[in-house]
């Protein structure tokens, strides 16, 4: 049997991305009630859509920050603290077993039902799967195979002139704001139940959201105990961008609209 690759393209990358722990972190930790969630997937399934958990949560989070906290939607540029318009979901993928994790941007993400944030999804993935790939993500193949410590050099290059000051790098098509709003990540799928992920230097995201497994569990409800589908959420957060009250005030919203997802699965909010 052939010995694995540890020298990934992401290894790579990431060796010459990070350089260790950061000060700006915070992290937090949620419990949410799914069981109205799984339900309202489960009749949908019936009637012939495909939609699963990371749908509703991409829906749920995104209409949470547009609506709850849009002052966290913003990145900093040469000492500024630039809003943005729009909250676009950067969802990571597993293409193939083994494989890197790549990413997915869902654009305009509080305006879709989730129909939409399905239908748009499994179109990327199998773009992806062709080999059909543009954007940060794609270009760590090529990047991870320059020589340490250009590598190095070269990131921090490109993290001061792209993601500092705002510029355009003529040799690498690197888009300005490849990561999006937020991150969203399902770690559950791979059996684990919470994880605090990192937030990556370049990509100008405020918060990484981590979906845990989903669990059954005893929880009192008007003075009683039932079993529910309980999902575990862990949030790393910029402190620069995201205080205590604004991660409250994420969490609730979140929560909320997984408790209630009829209130707006189905809607489309207007531009």
């Amino acid at each position: 049997m052939n010995a694995p690759n540890i020298s990934t393209p992401w290894r790579q990358i990431a060796a010459a991305a990070y350089s260790g722990p950061k000060d700006c972190r915070i992290f937090g930790t949620i419990e949410v009630d799914i069981t109205a969630t799984m339900d309202y997937i489960t009749h949908k399934r019936e009637s012939g859509e495909k939609p699963t958990l990371i749908h509703f949560v991409t829906a749920a989070l995104a209409r949470c920050i547009h609506e709850d906290v849009p002052q966290i939607n913003c990145f900093l540029q040469r000492g500024k603290f630039i809003r943005r318009e729009n909250v676009d979901v950067f969802i990571t993928v597993a293409l193939q077993t083994g494989e890197d994790l790549t990413g997915i941007i869902i654009p305009h993400a509080q305006h879709l039902p989730i129909r939409e944030i399905t239908s748009l999804l499994r179109s990327k993935v199998r773009e992806k799967r062709q080999g059909h790939d543009s954007g940060f993500v794609s270009a760590k193949h090529t990047l991870s195979k320059i020589p340490w410590p250009f590598r190095r050099m070269l990131f921090l290059l490109i993290r001061w002139w792209v993601y500092s000051l705002g510029f355009r790098l003529p040799f690498f098509h690197i888009p300005r704001d490849p990561f999006g709003s937020v991150i969203l990540s399902d770690i559950g799928s791979h059996g684990l139940n919470t994880g605090m992920a990192a937030l990556f230097p370049m990509g100008r995201v405020p918060v990484v959201i981590t979906m845990g497994k989903v669990e059954k569990k005893p929880v009192v409800v008007d003075e009683e105990v039932q079993i529910r589908s309980i999902l575990p959420l862990t949030a790393t957060l910029d402190h620069r961008i995201v205080d205590g009250a604004q991660a409250g005030a994420l969490a609730r919203g979140l929560a909320r609209r997984l408790r209630y997802p009829e209130r707006f699965a189905d809607i489309s909010t207007p531009d």
